[in-house]
């Protein structure tokens, strides 16, 4: 099975938060997409962790090898279908990446991001549920 992967179900496996298991047992025989802004949305993460004091340069560096060791293949989404679902749904590009995303490689989501979450089954995504 194919899942295309955000950003908050990766921050919570490399940095250890409760949702962990559950995502890593949910994933387990699945190949994993993502829009390439997920890479840098992983380093938008931490530099707002570091910012309310939620995380270490020395955390972030072992996070961030553990994040190069997740087979993710990266997928270049469209930036002009990226900006329709955007003002369609008024949510953020970011998010509509992941949406355009999941539609462009026919595959789930997995968040835990319940504004996301709502704006792709609006679209029509499968949202896998990974109970927090």
């Amino acid at each position: 099975m194919y899942v295309t992967i955000d950003t908050s179900a990766l921050i919570a496996v490399i940095g250890n938060e409760a949702s962990k298991q559950k995502i890593i047992e949910t994933t387990s025989d699945c190949s994993l997409y993502a829009p390439s802004s997920v890479h840098w949305e992983i380093g938008n993460a931490f530099s707002a962790m570091f910012k309310r004091k939620r995380s270490t340069i020395e955390l972030a560096r072992l996070a961030l090898a553990v994040y190069r060791e997740i087979p993710i293949k990266f997928i270049d989404v469209s930036l002009e279908h990226t900006v329709e679902i955007s003002k369609a749904l008024n949510i953020y590009a970011y998010d509509a990446y992941l949406i355009q995303c999941a539609q462009q490689t026919s595959t789930p989501l997995l968040t835990l991001d319940r504004g996301l979450e709502v704006a792709a089954k609006e679209m029509g995504i499968h949202v896998l549920e990974v109970n927090q």
